[in-house]
Order: C-alpha cells, then structure tokens, then sequence
C-alpha cells in the first residue's frame, strides 16, 4: 500500500481528524487531531490494510516560532505483514500539552511516552506509570524544550560548566569528565 492509500483509508475512516497530509517528504506523514490519535493508532494497528503492528519510534519536536507556537508528537509505524511505513504527527499547545496514551496499542510506547514527558513536559492520559525516566524525579523543567536554559546548580552542585573551565577545555586541557580519562586500558585486548 502506497502512502497515498494510507492516508486516503486514515481519511475516510476519521474524516476531519486527519488534519493534513504531506506526501513529498521523505517519510510521509499525516496529521492527527490531539483527541483522535489513540483511535487512529488502534486502526492503524489493527485494520487488516493497515496493520501498522510497530511503533519503530515516538518522538517529540518543540516548534516554538511558529503561529501559534506549539509542541508536535512524531510516531514512525511500520507493517511487518506488509513491509510498509508511515508517520503520524499531533501538534499540541506549548502550555499544559497533554493527549491520550497509546501505550495499549503499542506496548513499547510506554517508555517513548515516558521520555517525551520528562524532556518536553508532555502528558499522556491513561500512561501506567508515567513518570521521569532520564532525570531524577526533582528535576525542575524541560531539556528538550528551545527556551531551556541550563540550571547553574542542581542540589547543591555546579551542573553549568564555569566560564573558567570552558576557557580550560577550549585551550585543549582534558578536563577528566569523559568516559575513557578514567578507564584503564583493556590489556587483555591485542592490538
């Protein structure tokens, strides 16, 4: 089935809840309407045509210049019986976003949900257990988010690098943060 067909069948099954459709771009997509998106994941899953029975990946994108500003949900689906693909977006408001889960389609969606939630502050109704699960629970904000700005201290401790220690780093100086500045060689590996 080819992209058009997709969404013409999305289409005469939700009508105007499928708000757009671009076919030129290099992974098609259609737009869903925020109350819709868990009835459009059960179709896409489990229409016969369809059966989009993957969620390769839930993603979130913040789009904060555009009119009106807004924050979009990106889900990548794939077809094993059909080796097709398609993408589904939902744009959502910048302040207090919030859509219905698709955990109960997708199982996997319960840690891409959790992940959207905790850098973008985006809320899935119905998530199990929708929580952090990058950050520690006492983070304050959204990372992912353009108008994050780096806190300079996170429970006491100094998580902004000091203009003193970027000079250092920027002149060349290892600064002992990285991964290999502390681990020993692997001298049981042959070179």
């Amino acid at each position: 089935m080819d992209f058009a067909a997709i969404h013409q069948r999305l289409s005469a099954q939700f009508a105007e809840r499928i708000t757009a459709f671009q076919a030129e771009a290099a992974q098609p997509w259609a737009v869903v309407a925020p109350d819709a998106i868990a009835d459009v994941a059960a179709f896409c899953k489990s229409d016969p045509e369809l059966a989009l029975d993957n969620l390769m990946c839930l993603s979130a994108v913040d789009y904060p210049k555009e009119a009106p500003p807004r924050l979009e949900l990106v889900y990548h689906l794939w077809s094993y019986t059909h080796s097709h693909s398609f993408v589904l977006k939902v744009h959502l408001a910048r302040e207090s976003p919030s859509v219905r889960t698709v955990e109960n389609v997708w199982g996997v969606a319960n840690w891409h949900e959790r992940e959207a939630f905790d850098m973008f502050g985006i809320t899935f109704a119905g998530h199990s257990d929708l929580r952090r699960i990058l950050l520690p629970d006492d983070w304050v904000g959204f990372p992912l988010r353009k108008d994050w700005v780096d806190p300079d201290f996170y429970n006491g401790m100094h998580v902004k690098p000091t203009a003193q220690m970027a000079e250092r780093s920027m002149a060349g100086e290892k600064m002992g943060v990285g991964p290999f500045d502390f681990t020993p060689p692997n001298n049981h590996v042959e070179e």
